[in-house]
Order: C-alpha cells, then sequence, then structure tokens
C-alpha cells in the first residue's frame, strides 16, 4: 500500500480544502469525524504562551467526555492573538460542530503556522461549511493539508491481531523540542479500548516518542498529540493496543526528525547504562539537540568529544570510567580515546542516518532520541519566514 493508497480505520472520514489561509492557495482547512463516539487521550505543550486551540483542548480533556471530531487549520497558529484569538477557536468548533449535527463539545481543535495573526475568520468559517462535502476515508488528503514547512506527509499505521487499526498522521518541520508531545500528532483507531487506561498510558508513550524527538531546541506555543478510538472494531487487548500504538507514534516521531528544516539526515542517539528511563532520554535528546554536534553530522566529522560534553550537560548521571561511544557502530571512547580510523568512521556518516551509541555506564536504563543536522538551509528558511 501506498501512502496514497492510506485510509482511516472504520468509523472515521476526513476531509481537506483550500480555504485561503496559506498565501500558497494549498490545502489549508481539513477535519476528521468519526460516527461513534471516542475514548481518546491528548498531551498538550507545557509552553507558558500556549495557543487557544490547546487551552481549549485541555478544558475538553479535563471534562472527560467523548469526542467525536477534530477540526485542523494550517498557515496561521492564532497564538499570541488574546480574547480574540480565543473566541476564534471557540467559533471554528461551533461551527463545526453545527455543519456534522454534533455537540461542539465534542469538537477538538488544532491550529499551525505564524504566531501573532489573526485567523482570517470569513475564510475559515466558509471553510468549515463546506468541509463536509470532502468526507471520505482517504488519508493523504489530511496529512498534506495539516503540513506547514513540512516537505513531505507523515503517515504510520499498525494492524492488531483482531483486525483492528491504527492510523496516525503528523506534521513537524521547525520549532521542534516538544515538552509534551509534538508538533502535531493525531491518531485514529477503530479499537475498543477503554478511556481511562488510555490516558493513564498515554504520558508514557508519549515521553518515550515525541519527547525524545529535537529538531532545533525551541518548543511551539501549538504542540500537541492525541488519540482517538472509536471502537468500531470491538475490544481489543490493551496491551497490544498500546504497544502498537507506541510503534506507530515512533515511526512518525522519527519522521519528524528526518523532515527537520534544511535536514540531510536522520541523527538517532542511544543511550545504555543510565539509572532510569528518564535520564537516558534526557542524555540522548542533549545530544540530539546541540548545535555542534548537528554541525559535525551534517559535515561528517566523527568528533565524539561533543557527544561527550552534551553528555555531562544533560543532567544524567555517568561513570566516565565505564562509560562507552560508538559512532554508526564503530566504538571511539571506553572510559579513555580509543584508535580508529577517522576517515573510514567520516565516510560511514556520509549516509541518510546517523547512529550513536552512548553506554554511561551509571546503571540498566536506556533511551533513544533523533534529531537531524544542521545546514545552512535552516538558517534560510527561518531568516525569511515572514519576509
Amino acid at each position: 500500500m501506498t501512502e496514497t493508497d492510506l485510509t482511516f480505520p472504520r468509523g472515521f472520514r476526513a476531509a481537506a480544502l483550500a480555504a485561503g489561509i496559506k498565501p500558497s492557495g494549498r490545502t489549508d482547512l481539513s477535519c476528521v469525524a468519526s460516527d461513534a463516539e471516542c475514548a481518546w487521550a491528548f498531551a498538550g505543550t507545557r509552553s507558558t504562551t500556549a495557543a487557544a486551540c490547546v487551552t481549549r483542548n485541555r478544558e475538553v480533556y479535563a471534562r472527560g467526555g467523548p469526542v467525536r471530531a477534530l477540526v485542523v487549520n494550517a498557515g496561521n497558529a492564532n497564538a499570541a492573538t488574546g480574547a480574540q484569538g480565543a473566541r476564534d477557536n471557540a467559533a471554528i468548533a461551533d461551527a463545526l460542530g453545527s455543519v456534522l449535527n454534533v455537540d461542539a463539545g465534542a469538537v477538538l481543535t488544532a491550529s499551525t503556522g505564524i504566531i501573532g495573526h489573526l485567523l482570517p475568520m470569513d475564510r475559515v468559517l466558509g471553510g468549515v461549511e463546506h468541509l463536509p462535502d470532502g468526507l471520505s476515508r482517504e488519508a493523504a488528503p489530511f496529512a498534506a493539508a495539516i503540513m506547514t514547512t513540512d516537505t513531505r506527509p507523515k503517515t504510520a499505521e499498525a494492524t492488531l491481531s483482531t483486525g483492528a487499526r491504527i492510523v496516525g498522521t503528523a506534521k513537524g518541520s521547525g520549532m521542534i523540542h516538544p515538552d509534551m508531545a509534538t508538533m502535531f500528532a493525531f491518531a485514529f483507531s477503530d479499537a475498543g479500548v477503554d478511556q481511562a487506561a488510555l490516558r493513564a498510558a498515554f504520558p508514557g508513550i508519549v515521553a518515550r516518542t515525541f519527547n525524545a524527538v529535537t529538531v532545533d531546541g525551541d518548543t511551539s506555543t501549538n504542540d500537541m498529540a492525541m488519540v482517538l478510538a472509536n471502537g468500531r472494531a470491538g475490544e481489543v487487548d490493551l496491551a497490544e493496543f498500546l504497544a502498537a500504538l507506541e510503534g506507530v507514534m515512533r515511526d512518525l516521531a522519527r519522521q519528524i526528525a528526518a523532515d527537520g528544516e534544511g535536514a540531510t539526515k536522520l541523527l538517532t542517539v542511544r543511550v545504555t547504562g543510565a539509572r532510569s528511563e528518564a535520564e537516558a532520554l534526557a542524555a540522548a535528546r542533549t545530544c540530539c539537540v546541540s548545535p555542534l554536534l548537528k554541525s559535525a553530522v551534517h559535515g561528517n566529522d566523527p568528533n565524539w568529544g561533543r557527544v561527550i560534553m552534551a553528555v555531562g550537560r544533560s543532567g544524567a548521571a555517568v561513570n566516565v570510567e565505564g562509560m562507552r561511544v560508538t559512532v554508526q557502530g564503530t566504538p571511539v571512547f571506553a572510559g579513555k580515546p580509543l584508535p580508529y580510523d577517522a576517515a573510514r568512521v567520516s565516510d560511514s556518516m556520509n549516509a541518510p542516518e546517523v547512529v550513536f551509541e552512548v553506554d554511561l555506564g551509571a546503571g540498566d536504563a536506556a533511551g533513544e532520541a533523533w534529531g537531524c543536522d544542521l545546514s545552512a538551509e535552516y538558517v534560510s528558511i527561518n531568516a525569511d519566514y515572514t519576509t
């Protein structure tokens, strides 16, 4: 199956159109609707300048009720827009609820794009009115409509032993250093799962997937991740479902890292020998966000001292004498520098993915994080973002 053939699980339909929010004229308004109430879990950015969509979704989440739909606009973050932005966000939920004939309190919202601009509500509301006309089970139009600086759509799927499915979509390329989840990550499933159990497990899944991604060290005002399950395929084994969900989220996280603005390669850092999973993840993510290490990766430079530096400032406990570092499978440090063929290792770094493995020598826990190299193109993209 190709990406364009991907369909949503049973009971879910989506639509996308160009409402005129993006200057490019590309699709920028979309929705996903379920024909049944969904159990759901949500994580939103911890940024203290969170956008209206995050604030409202968090309020809906606290009420604990089921949801039926999600509406997303791209090209405008509706962040730092004050009380008017909050009213506009609520109006979008109300409008989609009206045309789908569902309660507005069962509609979630998401906005992404430039910060500090009010939404063109006449275009947005006009677009919402026509979204139901295009509802189908095709996933590709929705995956494309939520993009901003992404170079490609991001999708992943899994099928459980019962035949129930999980389909995930995500967007994100810059302003990526999630402090809860990711830019946007949405997973939809026809599995029947208990909402309380799903919500209990979701923070851990987020920590091991989206919170392990970094492109540039900047946390967005609009980051969110969610999973909706409508039960159309019947009850499933919870452990199997959660493992499959984590696999889908991990796949999406790696796709986001690989599509970082200006990126030419994926950076993977695997940490073992940590005192705790949290410390392993902290060490791995600190390596992935280091501009010095990211630059070395871009230049195929096996400068493993930058790994030592990053781990040392991560807050993770390290037994330096027992510490081990490998670059693309070549040992370069084992409590002291090791001899290695720098030219050969440099050649091995000229690859789509560069992997550093670090044993902290302090415990038995492990963690993995993903990032990308730092290129001149990243600076160019962000120097001209609004001008």
